[in-house]
């Protein structure tokens, strides 16, 4: 069974600019950066699919994005927080400043199509962020709360759709692999 999500992805171009920010968390101790070259904004993360789904899925995010009505967006990425607190942190993200509201109304109408198809509903309140590092324990989190004060931008780009991603874990960290685009 694949296991999918859907996701607006940042373009190529940028991935200098992910690491450029993840730069100061490099070498923190207890600290797994993500792979800039892959950086995107999750809008629902789906889990195991049947094979057998994945059409209905995609049907169901062509329907999301009708209805949040959302053209192709200009975003901006930059500003730091964490998940789930500064207190307790397990995930150093980037956020989308520029063009949030309309990555949230989609995030939102993704949500609805498919829950409406027996998905689990989202536990938390979506926030638009790219993942810039996951911490496994907290041996690095007093710099990373120091991090959190600097206010680095990555850079702009369109969002011209959203994909239905596929992810295969690896030794060294997910792959991922495009199953289906549907146009803004």
């Amino acid at each position: 069974m694949p296991r999918l999500f859907v996701s607006i992805d940042l373009p190529d171009r940028l991935a200098d600019e992910v690491a450029a920010v993840q730069a100061p968390l490099r070498d923190l101790p207890g600290l797994r950066l993500a792979d800039p070259a892959q950086a995107h904004c999750t809008l629902k993360f789906l889990g195991d699919v049947e094979e057998a789904r994945v059409d209905d899925v995609v049907d169901a995010l062509e329907r999301a994005v009708a209805a949040a009505g959302v053209a192709p967006v200009e975003c901006e990425v930059g500003g730091l927080g964490v998940f789930p607190s500064p207190d307790y942190v397990r995930v150093v993200w980037v956020g989308v400043r520029d063009g949030s509201d309309e990555v949230t109304r989609l995030a939102e109408a993704v949500e609805r199509e498919t829950v409406a198809l027996g998905f689990d509903e989202a536990d938390h309140e979506f926030t638009p962020h790219v993942t810039l590092a996951r911490m496994d324990d907290a041996r690095g989190k007093a710099r990373v709360r120091e991090y959190l004060e600097e206010d680095p931008t990555v850079g702009r780009f369109t969002a011209r759709e959203i994909r239905l991603t596929e992810s295969t874990l690896g030794r060294d960290g997910p792959r991922y692999g495009t199953r289906a685009r549907v146009s803004l």
